[in-house]
């Protein structure tokens, strides 16, 4: 799967991490309940990212961490 191995690359990590970055600065930037929400939303794929772990990875049937 194509996904998978782009997941399991560099370029997957990255991507992973900028939308987390993305998350958080959309939630820092609206503000209020909903924004924090949005913020703490965003933690969790920069984490992934961070770690090299994909999260998805259980439902395609592939390793959680990237080899």
């Amino acid at each position: 799967m194509k996904i998978v191995k782009l997941m399991n690359s560099p370029q997957g990590r990255a991507g992973r991490a900028l939308a987390g970055v993305a998350l958080i600065a959309a939630g820092v930037l609206t503000g209020g309940p909903g924004g924090l929400v949005l913020a703490l939303a965003g933690l969790v794929p920069l984490a992934a990212g961070g770690t090299g772990t994909c999260l998805g990875a259980p439902l395609l049937r592939t390793p959680l961490r990237a080899r």
